[in-house]
């Protein structure tokens, strides 16, 4: 059965000086492997005869077993699950020998810690998204060991962009161009038969050729947008300000009115000779010139 003994491990520090004033035997009546799998069973050797008391004492875990030197010791499935290096001790006869190995992560992932950044951003960028993901085993240690990460970004009926990197120290990491094309972007992990998703939000780039057409209305100008896209040709949203001015005679009349259904349409004076001009954010249109 296994056991957890806080004390020892408080006291760890305390039972190697004990250990190494007392008759030590480095090798002595252990045989350790030097590594060992977390959770997976193995053995250790010991030789001699007569009883003897067998410390295991790691990283937030120990062991007590009594034992009978000359027979293996099994250390069952699951009873040290944790990757770390650990210390023996088997005491008896008034003699203490000393032995460590190292427990190293099951070689199969089975958790993921992935960060996908920013989680909104405009199509059409070079390196514009960021992942890292964290691999672990199924006791939620760290794989150190290199494995290969795929990471895979796509928009529906749009295309997918993937690559593959090896894992360093328990992470990988990548950058990602955003695609043409807007709408929720899949971004995907994936280590071995484990996967994790994150959702990017990629919006519409700014305005591209903005034009206005202008029309008689009465005593009044109908201005309508031609339908606002961005340079790859994807809708901006409903609710972007477009801006309308009429300058005449040295004045100007300001109209901001938001987008709806890809165009924005608005009404100002009809003046002759007036000059209209039309804008969104930073991106101008063409300009009319009314009457004469």
């Amino acid at each position: 059965m296994r056991k957890r003994t806080p004390s020892l491990l408080a006291c760890l520090g305390c039972a190697v000086a004990l250990a190494t004033t007392s008759a030590i035997g480095q090798s002595g009546n252990l045989s350790l492997p030097p590594t060992a799998v977390a959770g997976t069973a193995f053995s250790i050797q010991t030789s001699g005869s007569g009883p003897a008391t067998l410390y295991i004492a790691g990283t937030g875990a120990a062991l007590r077993r009594q034992v009978q030197l000359g027979d293996p010791v099994s250390i069952g499935a699951g009873d040290l699950d944790r990757a770390g290096h650990y210390v023996v001790f088997l005491e008896h006869g008034g003699s203490t020998d000393v032995g460590q190995f190292d427990v190293v992560a099951a070689p199969q992932p089975a958790n993921l810690a992935f960060l996908a950044r920013p989680s909104r951003l405009s199509v059409d960028l070079h390196n514009g998204i960021s992942g890292a993901v964290y691999i672990f085993d199924p006791y939620h240690n760290l794989i150190t060991r290199s494995v290969p990460v795929s990471f895979q970004l796509s928009v529906p009926a749009g295309s997918v962009e993937s690559r593959t990197v090896q894992s360093h120290e328990g992470t990988a990491w990548t950058q990602m161009n955003s695609s043409t094309r807007e709408g929720a972007a899949k971004f995907v992990a994936t280590a071995g038969a484990v996967s994790s998703t994150r959702v990017i939000e990629q919006v519409p780039g700014d305005p591209c050729g903005l034009k206005m057409n202008a029309q008689p209305d009465g005593q009044r100008i109908a201005l309508t947008t031609d339908p606002i896209r961005d340079c790859n040709g994807n809708p901006v949203p409903d609710g972007t300000v477009v801006t309308f001015t009429e300058t005449f005679n040295g004045e100007q009349t300001t109209v901001d009115v938001p987008v709806k259904k890809d165009i924005a349409q608005a009404e100002m004076p009809a003046h002759d000779g007036a000059r209209i001009t039309v804008a969104t954010g930073v991106v101008l249109g063409n300009e009319i010139r009314w009457g004469r």
